[in-house]
């Protein structure tokens, strides 16, 4: 009996009972759950409501499927990427570029503090109609507004991250006759690397709002454009397939940011590594 007891407790021991299906192990299911109780509800609420003010999952789908059709939605979104693309690659190459200098010299921290604190603390969308009376309401002005909309974080994050340098890295370089660019590019920048792409992130969020709110002023050309166009012509299924592709289109460069980020964390990690 003592034996055949022994021999039932190893098997337990070693066969290890199965843990009992739960819904809290899988959160992807719950997601998913969730969003298509949202839709069903929405889709239900939706065909009941006036469709000048609602409209629905299905109707968003076919006038998506209408758009594609016909190009237009890919067109404006070319139009619109093409202005967040050189608005955002300048914004990137001053904001690091002034960051750095800013971080490094106390003349030029002196000389850029007061137009920094003036500008970033002046609503950008109030500059708008302004800039559009310099730049007109072409190409021009959707660029500068994104440049600005992007600027400061990049600007501000990094020579923050310049200044968090630890003083024993630069002493360290110096030791070694490294020139004062040979600093910049091989001790600082890669030590800095953390705070500016936290700015990189801040920056691709607000150059995304930019770039809508230079397209529903201007209201020519853009996905902001045809927001406007239809939400004066009450077609709500085809404002929400704007909106859910800029939703969409922001998700991913807030992705695509993240992801860089990793890597280049990664790669500073194999450089310390190396060192």
């Amino acid at each position: 009996m003592p034996g055949s007891l022994d021999e039932r407790l190893v098997r337990e021991l070693s066969f290890p009972r199965e843990r009992p299906w739960s819904l809290y192990d899988h959160p992807n299911l719950i997601r998913v759950a969730s969003v298509l109780c949202f839709l069903t509800a929405w889709e239900i609420y939706g065909r009941r409501t006036d469709p000048l003010l609602l409209t629905y999952p299905t109707a968003v789908f076919w006038a998506a499927v209408q758009l594609i059709r016909s190009g237009e939605l890919f067109r404006q979104l070319l139009v619109s990427l093409a202005s967040l693309s050189v608005g955002f690659g300048a914004s990137l190459l001053l904001g690091v570029g002034l960051g750095l200098a800013a971080g490094r010299s106390r003349l030029a921290e002196a000389l850029l503090d007061p137009h920094i604190n003036a500008l970033y603390a002046t609503p950008q969308v109030a500059l708008t109609p302004l800039l559009m009376m310099w730049f007109g309401l072409g190409f021009s002005v959707k660029v500068v507004i994104v440049f600005l909309f992007a600027f400061f974080p990049i600007l501000i994050n990094t020579a923050s991250g310049v200044k968090n340098v630890s003083g024993s890295m630069v002493e360290v370089g110096r030791a070694y006759m490294a020139s004062e660019q040979q600093l910049l590019l091989k001790v600082i920048f890669p030590a800095a690397l953390p705070f500016i792409m936290a700015g990189v992130r801040l920056a691709v969020g607000r150059a995304l709002v930019g770039m809508i709110v230079a397209e529903l002023f201007t209201a020519i050309t853009g996905l902001g454009a045809m927001l406007t166009l239809y939400g004066n012509l009450f077609e709500t299924a085809k404002m929400f397939v704007v909106i859910i592709v800029l939703g969409l289109l922001g998700v991913g460069l807030i992705q695509a940011t993240q992801a860089l980020e990793r890597r280049m964390a990664r790669w500073k990690e194999t450089e310390r590594a190396v060192s």
